[in-house]
């Protein structure tokens, strides 16, 4: 998986392309607890992501502690179908507050 991020309006916006699985997800996790860490909002773009498993999916709950326990504001914005049925079928998704047709805020 590869990053991008850019900072806009205040805040960390990291896109996220291909596919977020076992292989990738610790890195994931140490840059994305940086970023949070030095964030006041970061914003997770998975819309290119390819491919999500459990691992990412965990990966990404543990983005969310890691900003959350930092003081730093969490989005995520356009799931693909994909990554949303995964988060659908492992009930996660019941964590998110709709903010919008493609964007999804944690509580």
């Amino acid at each position: 998986m590869m990053t991008v991020v850019r900072v806009e309006e205040g805040a960390t916006v990291v896109v996220c392309r291909g596919r977020l699985a076992a292989d990738v997800t610790e890195r994931f996790r140490r840059e994305m607890k940086n970023h949070a860490a030095s964030a006041k909002r970061l914003v997770l773009d998975l819309g290119e992501v390819t491919f999500m498993d459990s691992s990412g999916l965990g990966a990404v709950i543990a983005v969310y502690v890691s900003a959350r326990s930092s003081g730093c504001e969490l989005r995520i914005v356009n799931l693909t179908k994909q990554v949303r049925e995964l988060f659908r079928m492992t009930r996660v998704l019941t964590l998110f507050e709709p903010a919008g047709t493609h964007l999804m805020k944690l509580p």
